[in-house]
């Protein structure tokens, strides 16, 4: 086990590539990552720039083909998971790290109870009999929330809410206690309040059982709430990364700054937000310089000609601009 001072998870000049047809997307991009016990890392960004398939990559759950890991390696506890054989890693994976997903309707089997999809993670571990795992899998359901758990176990994902249903989602992926949870969008199509419900359920288990969590997300609020690190994901590559509170009072990538700009707020609310012009690039033609160079403002013909250094700033800052804005 890593101490307190040691990366759990260190990813490491990560590139993954979709080859569909001529074209071959770039989809990840030379990432670097790392998180450790107990700290929350939330990877942010908009749609399509490279946060849901750098955790695929991370569990290795990417269809091959199309996807191709092209470059790097992912360091778990010490050991490269990359070089892992298929029965290594699946006594590794949901022990060492476990994931939830974004569609939990999509996720769970539509035609097995919640508890007996529940207990089919000790079972497929071989960690005890039938019996002790129905008994688990209860414990776990009324752990994360959910009442009346003995009853609830023989419902089917259909007759449950979102938020039920993602609580079963949780139930499964801290079944095994893991070292590090990879939450992929988790309070995606719910409510406000429900969102809540399920953050501070995750904060809660964080809390309790110190497992590092790299928390996916697009919403601004939800990382500023939950998460000690951020890291801001542009067309494949970390445009910033920084403490939270660093990244959301300074912010040193224009990117940031126009993601920033744009999320609504109490001060915001009797004015115009502002709008990030322009689309995210086409990852088949990525332009030669840097991604971001035709939406942003401070773009001069060094962006356009060349890609940006990345350039560490101080221990826990880093960015990827020929021009940073803010102050050091």
């Amino acid at each position: 086990m890593s101490d307190a001072s040691t990366p759990i998870l260190q990813v490491r000049d990560l590139e993954v590539v979709f080859r569909t047809g001529l074209d071959v997307i770039k989809a990840v991009n030379g990432v670097n990552l790392s998180v450790k016990k107990g700290e929350t890392l939330a990877i942010l960004g908009e749609s399509g720039s490279g946060k849901s398939v750098t955790a695929a990559a991370i569990m290795r759950l990417l269809p091959s083909p199309p996807a191709e890991i092209l470059a790097g390696e992912v360091h778990l506890n010490g050991e490269e998971v990359f070089a892992m054989g298929a029965q290594q890693w699946r006594a590794r994976s949901g022990q060492a790290i476990s994931m939830v997903f974004q569609d939990a309707l999509m996720s769970l089997n539509p035609v097995r109870s919640i508890g007996h999809q529940v207990a089919e993670v000790f079972l497929a571990h071989n960690l005890c009999t039938s019996r002790e795992a129905k008994q688990r899998a209860i414990a776990l359901l009324d752990l994360v929330g959910i009442p009346g758990a003995a009853e609830r176990a023989k419902d089917f994902p259909h007759q449950l809410s979102g938020g039920m249903r993602q609580r079963v989602m949780i139930a499964m992926a801290i079944a095994l206690d893991p070292d590090v949870l990879i939450a992929d969008e988790p309070t995606t199509a719910l409510d406000v309040t429900v969102q809540a419900q399920i953050m501070n359920l995750l904060s809660e288990l964080k809390a309790r059982t110190g497992m590092a969590m790299i928390l996916i997300t697009h919403d601004l609020g939800v990382a500023a709430e939950s998460a000690d690190r951020i890291a801001v994901m542009y067309a494949g590559k970390i445009a910033e990364a920084g403490t939270t509170r660093d990244v959301l009072t300074n912010p040193r990538h224009p990117y940031t700054l126009a993601l920033l700009g744009s999320a609504p707020s109490a001060q915001s609310s009797k004015g115009k937000l502002q709008v990030i012009d322009g689309s995210p690039p086409d990852l088949a033609r990525l332009p030669r310089g840097c991604a971001f160079a035709p939406r942003c403002h401070y773009a001069t013909r060094q962006c356009t000609d060349a890609a940006p250094p990345h350039q560490t700033l101080t221990a826990q800052r880093s960015v990827s601009c020929h021009h940073p804005v803010g102050t050091a």
